[in-house]
């Protein structure tokens, strides 16, 4: 038979549709050679067969192993949460929730600088220093944020309530609120010099349980809803 215009798609096409070819012509299989990306030597096609295989299990080894250190970062961050609200569930008097608030999620969670302000207080608590004043656009913008904004140091008010406003390099603001479509009373600022610590890819999962809970434990600051 004439193999002339015959492709090397056309053999492959040939092989894919005739699954028993190698089966009534094993012998042919000790004859194929692969070149070796290890090394110069070639290799028959079953080594190269148990060489892509064992590289495939390594892959499948350091999938596995990425999820088990996954998996124990997550119970890690369960953990601290779970410290911080017992923390907080201990406070009896609403004056000391702030500072207990900012001190202990700064410690569990290793952020180095955390702050809070307060707005629309209950006249008992319009002395505390959360409730220092705080700029109409920034409590408007508070309102506007459905998750917490992650991202890069800007001129944004709430950073000059940080200790050390200059070294942060990336920042993350949470609101505060009685509910997810009410308007917020409050916001979390979180800032790190590390420019990596909160981008705007980064996921807020946490983040936003960080500050249901926050405002959940403030809420003892507000007057009563009606």
């Amino acid at each position: 038979m004439s193999t002339q215009g015959i492709s090397e798609i056309d053999i492959a096409s040939y092989l894919v549709r005739t699954p028993g070819f190698f089966e009534r012509h094993a012998e042919l299989l000790t004859h194929v050679e692969l070149a070796n990306p290890h090394g110069p030597r070639a290799v028959s096609l079953q080594q190269r067969q148990m060489e892509m295989l064992r590289e495939r299990i390594r892959g499948l080894e350091r999938r596995l192993m990425d999820m088990i250190r996954h998996g124990q970062d997550n119970a890690a961050l369960t953990d601290r949460l779970h410290q911080w609200v017992c923390a907080l569930m201990l406070v009896t008097d609403p004056r000391d929730i702030p500072d207990m608030l900012v001190i202990d999620l700064q410690e569990q969670f290793q952020i180095p600088q955390v702050a809070m302000r307060l707005w629309d207080v209950a006249p008992a608590y319009a002395s505390e220093p959360v409730a220092r004043s705080v700029g109409p656009d920034l409590q408007r913008f508070a309102s506007s944020l459905r998750t917490p904004y992650c991202g890069a140091n800007t001129t944004f008010e709430a950073v000059r309530w940080l200790g050390h406003p200059s070294a942060v390099a990336s920042l993350a603001l949470l609101p505060l609120r009685r509910s997810y479509s009410g308007p917020a009373f409050g916001m979390l600022v979180l800032g790190s010099p590390d420019p990596t610590r909160y981008t705007p890819e980064m996921g807020t999962d946490i983040l936003m349980r960080i500050s249901e809970l926050a405002s959940a434990a403030v809420t003892r600051l507000l007057p009563t809803a009606d």
